[in-house]
């Protein structure tokens, strides 16, 4: 049996209101029995037992973050520095890119998705969704890269790998392929554009759910498509997540139109899309619309954070930093207030908020899992807004030892 304190953490409390206003968090010094990756004990005293302690140092804890969205079988973090090349036909432009660069990068693929994994594990996250391509051109040797990399840190982290069909699941005949990755790794069935990249939104979205009730799992596609285009095709997956009986199974990346949609159109449109339990996954873009994540979420939709790309043939941008992501978020909505900033760090962290809507202790409880995080700040609010660094990371009550000393990072 692992057992352990953890001693002299921050934890909240609740809020302190002024004239009804929340000016401040309240918080305490915490004291938390950790047994076999499991809080049991949560107390305000030293601990008198016969059990190892590790002092937490006045840190804040807080859960560990979820990256929701990355591709780590194509980067060239860890690699020699490259911009990207201009792409004068678009996403297009990139996947034609793609079909030299992919077999070029295969010799080094696994190790940049561990350099990777280290960076992510070194800001915070013990979870890791990934897309990993699936196509034609490199078949499913990404996916055997990416799987061996994830293994190496299974005690480190839990993972998803999503089926990627880059450059079109119809239009580069990738459908038995995708079929092959979930027999070999994958855990999710992707796609991407079923109107402007497969060019038929019928039988892209029924051949994915197909696929997905095949293999028993859910889905996860891309859509960046705008506009009416764009709802018109989060109508239609609503529809087959309905009839493939995917109720709380099926993710939208990026779901660009939903930063088209105002008023009414934007509560109906979140009301059949919730009605499923479908969420979405941004990466709070800059360069267009944001969708309007804390609308999203008065409306009840799951927001998650990802960071798509770091540093690859997309975009040389990206820090695997999910704590500057956040502060990001709440500079673009204007999320300024005590009570507002708290709420952000939700979006990270699978959902998880240090105190509810109420300002009571939401988390850590007795029995909560011991994946989590200590970082320099006083309260939630201090760490969302000033990008609290990350002094160390438990995973199920083990402390992950990163190797990013080794490798050059990008924060």
């Amino acid at each position: 049996m692992n057992t352990f304190w953890l001693t002299n953490v921050v934890l909240e409390t609740g809020f302190v209101e002024e004239v009804g206003q929340v000016t401040k968090t309240q918080t305490e010094i915490a004291y938390i029995k950790i047994v076999d990756g499991k809080m049991v004990e949560i107390a305000q005293t030293e601990p008198n037992d016969e059990f190892p302690t590790v002092n937490g140092e006045g840190k804040l804890l807080i859960p560990s973050l979820r990256d929701m969205h990355i591709h780590i079988d194509k980067t060239y973090y860890g690699g020699p520095w490259k911009a990207v090349k201009p792409a004068p036909k678009g996403v297009q432009s990139r996947i034609e890119e793609e079909q030299t660069i992919l077999p070029q990068q295969l010799p080094f693929a696994q190790a940049r998705a561990e350099k990777m994994i280290e960076l992510l594990l070194r800001n915070g996250h013990t979870h890791i969704r990934t897309h990993c391509n699936v196509d034609p051109v490199i078949g499913l040797k990404n996916l055997e890269a990416t799987v061996n990399a994830l293994e190496k840190y299974k005690d480190s982290l839990s993972y998803e790998i999503v089926a990627f069909p880059q450059h079109g699941l119809l239009r580069s005949d990738s459908v038995q392929l995708v079929r092959d990755a979930m027999k070999n790794g994958a855990t999710l069935v992707g796609g991407v554009d079923p109107a402007t990249i497969d060019r038929n939104i019928e039988k892209s979205l029924h051949t994915i759910f197909d696929i997905a009730v095949e293999a028993g799992t859910g889905v996860d596609i891309h859509l960046h498509d705008l506009n009416t285009l764009g709802a018109f095709t989060f109508e239609r997956m609503a529809h087959y997540t309905k009839e493939a009986g995917l109720k709380g199974r099926a993710t939208i990346s990026h779901g660009s139109a939903l930063a088209d949609l105002e008023g009414e159109a934007l509560i109906e449109m979140v009301s059949l899309l919730t009605e499923q339990q479908i969420d979405v996954t941004t990466t709070v873009p800059i360069t267009r619309a944001t969708i309007p994540i804390p609308t999203l979420d008065r409306l009840g939709m799951n927001v998650s954070l990802g960071h798509d790309s770091i540093t690859d043939h997309w975009s040389p941008f990206g820090t695997g930093n999910t704590i500057n992501k956040m502060s990001v978020l709440a500079e673009r909505f204007r999320q300024m207030d005590e009570k507002s900033l708290a709420s952000i760090v939700k979006y990270g962290t699978g959902g998880i908020s240090l105190l509810n809507e109420d300002g009571k202790r939401n988390w850590p409880k007795v029995g909560d899992e011991a994946s989590m995080i200590l970082v320099d700040a006083s309260c939630s609010a201090e760490a969302v807004a000033r990008r609290a660094t990350v002094d160390s990371v438990y995973f199920k009550g083990k402390r992950v030892e990163s190797k990013l000393h080794e490798y050059v990072l990008f924060s």
